[in-house]
């Protein structure tokens, strides 16, 4: 049950606290209950069950990996609540790969107190090794003879590529084991080019990989527990369709909003262009969404604020005015068929 009329109460109060100091009370949420080990289509069929209705907040938790829920603790300090969506990363930096544990550990501990789950992975190049810094590893370019060797079967960097796939499988087999289905999001921002993986529109670019990545993981793996998230930021050069790996390789479709505050009407169209009736999500950003976005673009499935910038970039009050919008669905209130 979503208690609204208690939110509600609590703007008032917070207006109330402005004119004549009165003492703020955060909502008394219901226990959240623990989601039972659930197949990945349950996670989607709800995704689309609240498209146009309900968005599940969400925070993303950057390095270090020794701390994976540090921004979900800052939205709690913040709002009172957790966010419906937990966001992770499985890192690049020696130091965080070390602790992908940690991240694997926070990833249950979320599922288990009714948050959705989801990874995205900052991935070195195949070309080097296991680990890398950010500047010159993760963005960083490679040459196009290299990216094709990479899209090509047996090849020495295709292998690589494989192998490097292989270093986070065990850590995906632990949540598949424990029934978290994950959304995952690698290769992402792939219409930028300031990632080693990006800037190659075409059935053999950027989209290429996406395909051999899912067709890996998935198949050879046997990752059913891993939903597909693809990606792009809000360049507007436009164009996003020409990254597109097909729908056979997609479950859904999201945008990264950076070049400005929030996704244009324009943006919106486009990405709702491609997804169809696929589920589409605010996958990063930077400034909370406001009650008009919400209303104005009613098909996003979920939003995820970018670490830092929860706070770095958004007063408490536009924090707290997000969390307990009425569209706005956090952790206990997130109810998967």
């Amino acid at each position: 049950m979503l208690m609204r009329p208690i939110r509600r109460c609590v703007i008032f109060v917070m207006a109330a606290a402005a004119v004549a100091a009165a003492v703020f009370v955060w909502p008394v949420t219901e226990s959240a209950q623990a989601f039972p080990p659930t197949p990945k289509q349950n996670v989607l069929n709800y995704l689309k069950s609240i498209s146009g209705n309900h968005v599940v907040s969400g925070q993303h938790n950057k390095e270090p990996a020794s701390a994976p829920g540090q921004y979900t603790q800052q939205v709690k300090d913040v709002t009172g609540q957790y966010p419906g969506l937990w966001g992770g990363d499985l890192m690049f930096a020696s130091a965080d790969v070390a602790n992908r544990q940690r991240v694997v550990d926070q990833a249950k501990t979320e599922w288990a107190n009714g948050s959705l789950v989801s990874l995205t992975w900052h991935v070195c190049p195949p070309t080097g090794g296991s680990t890398c810094a950010f500047e010159g590893g993760v963005k960083s370019n490679i040459s196009q003879a290299q990216f094709s060797q990479i899209l090509t079967e047996g090849s020495a960097l295709n292998t690589a590529w494989k192998r490097r796939l292989d270093e986070v499988v065990p850590y995906l087999q632990q949540l598949r084991s424990a029934g978290v289905p994950v959304l995952f999001r690698p290769l992402h921002e792939m219409n930028e080019a300031w990632n080693w993986w990006g800037n190659r529109p075409g059935a053999n670019g950027s989209a290429r990989l996406y395909q051999i990545t899912r067709d890996y993981l998935a198949g050879t793996k046997g990752l059913d527990n891993l939903i597909w998230v693809w990606n792009v930021q809000d360049n507007p050069a436009g164009g996003w369709s020409n990254y597109y790996p097909g729908n056979a390789y997609v479950d859904v479709v999201s945008l990264d909003v950076w070049y400005k505050n929030h996704p244009s009407s324009a943006d919106y169209q486009q990405l709702r262009s491609i997804a169809g009736t696929k589920p589409m999500a605010l996958a990063e950003m930077g400034k909370m969404p406001t009650a008009s976005l919400l209303s104005s673009q009613p098909q996003w499935a979920w939003f995820m604020m970018w670490s830092e910038q929860l706070r770095g970039n958004n007063t408490n009050a536009e924090i707290q005015a997000a969390y307990f919008h009425p569209r706005v669905l956090n952790q206990g209130e997130v109810a998967l068929p």
